[in-house]
């Protein structure tokens, strides 16, 4: 097979996907845990809607809508060293990562706040179905930032386009699911 005939046959949707296709293995893995998990925090939310909306009024919605600009802006620095990397940018690259993991520090150190403003009123998992699962959804997400962080530290010492695109899809991964819970846990009504 010429290189012209290789070029022309039809590719398929798997050769389309940026980075490696376990990562994405991992993303759609990862996205239908947390997908089953918002299942049931709305599934049991229906069962007891007033007990769920008085729960949720303990949140902090102002640190949560923060927390959702920070890791917007994070996920954009992520998807912007892809870009200066691939230009040849590497010192640029790895800033850009430097900032969207600091980003993702103030992420933890927000959420931080507002988990210990809850043990300090006494709220744990047993308070309320509505923290069991605000608890295990947040929490989990959290546990996805600290992996998020240590992917961009990684690919920023690794510092090659393609790996840094790896990285970055996993950091997307986490900005999504935080999208979808922000909503879900703090302001649906």
């Amino acid at each position: 097979m010429t290189e012209t005939q290789a070029r022309s046959e039809p590719r398929n949707a798997l050769d389309e996907l940026p980075g490696e296709l376990l990562m994405w293995v991992l993303i759609v893995s990862e996205l239908l845990v947390f997908g089953a998990g918002l299942a049931a925090f709305l599934g049991v939310r229906i069962s007891d809607p007033f007990g769920f909306a008085e729960a949720q009024d303990h949140l902090h919605r102002t640190g949560a809508a923060l927390n959702t600009v920070v890791l917007i802006t994070s996920g954009f620095l992520a998807a912007r060293a892809v870009q200066l990397r691939r230009n040849g940018q590497r010192t640029m690259a790895r800033w850009h990562l430097i900032a969207a993991m600091l980003l993702g520090g103030v992420f933890l150190w927000i959420k931080g706040i507002e988990f210990a403003e809850k043990a300090e009123q006494g709220i744990g998992v047993e308070t309320h179905p509505f923290f069991m699962f605000y608890y295990l959804l947040t929490g989990f997400h959290a546990a996805h930032v600290v992996a998020g962080i240590v992917i961009l530290g990684l690919v920023a010492i690794w510092d090659e386009a393609h790996i840094i695109e790896v990285g970055a899809a996993f950091w997307h991964m986490v900005d999504l699911v935080w999208v979808l819970l922000f909503p879900v846990v703090y302001l649906l009504a």
